[in-house]
């Protein structure tokens, strides 16, 4: 049977070191561009090369993300990138940009390539797109039920995260941070806009809720479910945590391989209640088992706070203005974290024990005394958000040992021979010439007890063969350069390994080609209502979109009218010769050999090699990302009279399994009555702004708080050869939309 495979994360150096010995069998991190988490350490090309080494060393796979969308300008040093972790022998690749998947895999076609989260891998259609451009594993979204993912019957590698963060976004569906500030989370630049305060309004009117963090999610763990995950048959577990500490990685990839150990073995795979809270005191913002067991929204949101919450501490039952007594629930230690209910928190520095003795430590049950530092009125829960106890313990690492047969031949007349072999490796070296001893002959227990010196080497001898004649002499020194050398080449041959042997195909990427512009102007529009379709049927308007399946098989019959496809989708309608706008790479691989079919915005396409990519999958027409600038577009060559700009309308910001309305309003009926009633909800930020909701039966997207407007931009992007432009009308009633068409007109 195949072991299912622990990949753990790292954001620096330290990260690895923990994540290697204390189990993982991959790792996987980032250079210092590409990546989607930018704000971590990553590593420049010096420490590539040596974490490759190192992982490589231990038996360990190494995954380097290159997971954000690239700009077109970006392409020649993104490949360049890549070529030189091909030749440094990384094991795979993890990709967002579907350009660059389908590129890479001409020009390098021995390297491995995982298709990241961020390509919104949620179904069988997607996940078979994607194959066919050349990935071998998927990443899976982590909406996906553990019973959905059992059904893929795509012959490929499955991923799937069991630990760590969570999104409340779809992977790679997410614009809140890049309309809100320029920051792309597709572009590794997430500044966390779902953990921010908003408040929600329905009809204009705020409603009551428990918390303020409305779209702030628990953290995800799977450690009392490893069985069934096992058993659903996915190839890697992940555990997020590419920002977190080398703490956190050690402990969360130790306790994981310790159960998934356990489960192989047939032994005891329980969770105790001390392994659980160490899990919390690391990083918690409460724990759910996610999507993956189809809990509810209560289960997965936590709505009162966004930060780490640690675990319960002690109760407060003193404070004045200079000390704060704390009555423990757990033991307390110098240099531990603390946070109190007021949401301020302090490191201890000064510790004292009831009789006001200065200590390293208070027990459980005891009442320490600390510090007023943060001038505490009053207060009544106290959590401890860091446990330097633990830390400390976590960083005392028993080093990983890799084990080696030795085999020593000593034959008189011949040069003395060592074979170290590691269960892949064997590494054979020879010696001096042996002699027949003078005086006393060397010991089989003397030449053990030297070959097995491996010291500060990362293997250890299980088991020594001596192949020797009789009364031998062979001098401690030779021994002792002949196991040096044969460890050394060993050690080497285990750091250079190559997955696959390198090789690069010559691809050149299209010279910049000037386009002339003879087309006519083609306005395309969406529609969300049939009132707002009436009225964009009586202008001479080119593509109609519509996001009703109601509506569309209503009007269908009208050559231009489009259907716009559900963000997520796990059962495709038989669609044959109809207009169709794919708002996923899987409505792409369904329909676009037999239908007419349109691609979205929400597909990310920044450059022109994904661009090229979907039209030869039978797109015909491809709408650019909303995160693309128009300095961007000028880097394009070829295709832009197939490429559609949004010019105006309100940005989808991102889209969620989860719906606030119907957790809140609706107590997460499975029905969502409220949610897709005629009452207008939106969410309130700190600034006043107000984001639309709009809740369906699977999905919930959070809206932008105002329109987009580039309408003045037109004549730029006329010069550069694009006729396609789009308005997205949201709740435009007549005057408005006519206006916004005309001012389209006027301005091509």
């Amino acid at each position: 049977m195949r072991k299912v495979e622990l990949l753990s994360p790292a954001g620096n150096f330290h990260c690895i070191y923990q994540a290697i010995h204390n189990g993982a069998d991959a790792v996987y991190f980032s250079g210092k561009k590409f990546g989607a988490r930018k704000y971590a350490d990553n590593f420049d090309y010096n420490e590539i090369i040596e974490a490759i080494k190192y992982c490589h060393l231990y038996g360990v796979k190494v995954y380097i993300t290159v997971n954000t969308i690239i700009l077109e300008e970006e392409f020649d040093e993104v490949i360049k990138y890549v070529e030189f972790l091909h030749e440094n022998n990384v094991d795979a690749i993890i990709v967002q940009d579907l350009g660059l998947i389908e590129i890479l895999k001409k020009i390098f076609p021995n390297l491995e390539l995982h298709a990241s989260t961020q390509c919104h891998n949620h179904n069988n259609d997607s996940i078979e797109f994607l194959k066919k451009l050349g990935v071998s594993r998927v990443v899976l979204a982590r909406e996906m039920s553990l019973d959905e993912i059992k059904k893929i019957n795509i012959d490929i590698e499955k991923e799937m995260f069991i630990h760590g963060a969570l999104c409340v976004s779809y992977s790679g569906c997410c614009l809140f941070s890049s309309m809100n500030g320029g920051r792309s989370g597709n572009r590794g630049e997430c500044v966390g806009s779902c953990r921010l305060p908003y408040k929600l309004y329905k009809n204009g009117n705020e409603v009551e809720t428990d918390g303020k963090y409305l779209l702030s999610t628990k953290s995800l763990c799977t450690i009392d479910k490893i069985d069934e995950l096992i058993e659903s048959g996915v190839t890697s577990f992940k555990i997020e945590g590419r920002m977190k500490s080398p703490e956190f990685v050690g402990y969360v990839t130790r306790l994981y391989r310790q159960k998934i150990d356990n489960y192989y073995s047939g032994n005891n795979i329980n969770v105790t209640l001390n392994e659980k809270n160490n899990l919390k005191k690391l990083y918690n913002r409460e724990f759910t088992l996610g999507y993956l067991f189809e809990k509810k929204n209560k289960e997965i949101m936590n709505i009162k706070t966004s930060n780490h919450i640690g675990t319960f501490l002690g109760k407060v039952i003193y404070v004045d203005k200079k000390i704060i007594k704390i009555l423990l629930e757990d033991d307390l230690y110098q240099e531990d974290g603390i946070r109190f209910d007021n949401n301020r928190g302090m490191i201890i520095n000064k510790l004292y024990d009831a009789n006001k003795k200065l200590v390293s430590v208070v027990p459980a049950k005891s009442v320490a005394i600390i510090d007023n530092k943060i001038n505490l009125l009053k207060g009544k829960m106290v959590r401890k958000t860091i446990d330097s106890n633990l830390i400390k313990k976590i960083r005392k690492i028993c080093e990983k040992k890799i084990k080696v047969t030795m085999n020593l031949v000593a034959k008189i007349g011949l040069p003395l021979e060592l074979t170290i072999f590691d269960g892949i490796n064997k590494i054979v070296e020879y010696g001096d010439i042996v002699n027949p001893a003078i005086n006393s002959p060397i010991t089989d227990d003397r030449i053990e007890e030297q070959i097995i010196k491996l010291g500060n080497t990362p293997f250890e001898c299980h088991e020594v063969i001596l192949e020797k004649d009789n009364n031998i002499f062979i001098s401690i020194k030779s021994l002792n350069e002949l196991r040096r050398s044969a460890i050394n080449k060993l050690i080497e041959k285990r750091e250079y390994y190559a997955p696959a042997a390198f090789k690069k195909k010559n691809y050149l990427l299209d010279e910049r080609k000037i386009q002339h512009n003879d087309s006519i102007l083609k306005i395309n529009v969406l529609v969300r209502n049939e009132e707002q379709l009436k009225i964009v049927l009586k202008e001479k308007i080119n593509n109609i979109y519509v996001d009703s399946l109601e509506l569309y098989n209503k009007y269908k019959k009208i050559k231009n009218i489009f259907y716009r496809t559900e963000r997520t989708e796990n059962k495709y309608r038989n669609f044959k010769g109809n207009n169709i706008l794919a708002t996923e790479v899987g409505a792409i691989n369904k329909y676009a050999h037999n239908n007419n079919v349109v691609s979205d915005y929400f597909l990310n396409i920044i450059n022109n090699s994904s661009l090229n990519c979907l039209i030869k999958k039978g797109v015909k027409l491809v709408t650019l990302s909303v995160e693309s600038s128009f300095d961007n577009l000028m880097h394009f060559n070829k295709n832009l009279d197939k490429l559609e700009i949004i010019i105006y309308g309100r940005i989808e910001l991102m889209v969620t399994k989860y719906c606030p309305i119907n957790m809140i309003e609706n107590d997460d009926d499975k029905i969502r009555t409220k949610c897709i009633s005629k009452n207008k909800y939106c969410l309130k930020d700190q600034y006043g702004n107000m984001y639309p909701i709009i809740s369906k039966n699977n999905t919930t997207s959070i809206m932008h708080y105002k329109n987009i407007d580039l309408i003045s931009d037109i004549k730029q992007y006329k010069a550069l050869g694009i006729n396609n432009f789009r308005i997205e009308l949201f709740d435009e009633k007549e005057k408005d939309i006519l206006n916004i068409i005309e001012k389209v007109r006027k301005n091509y």
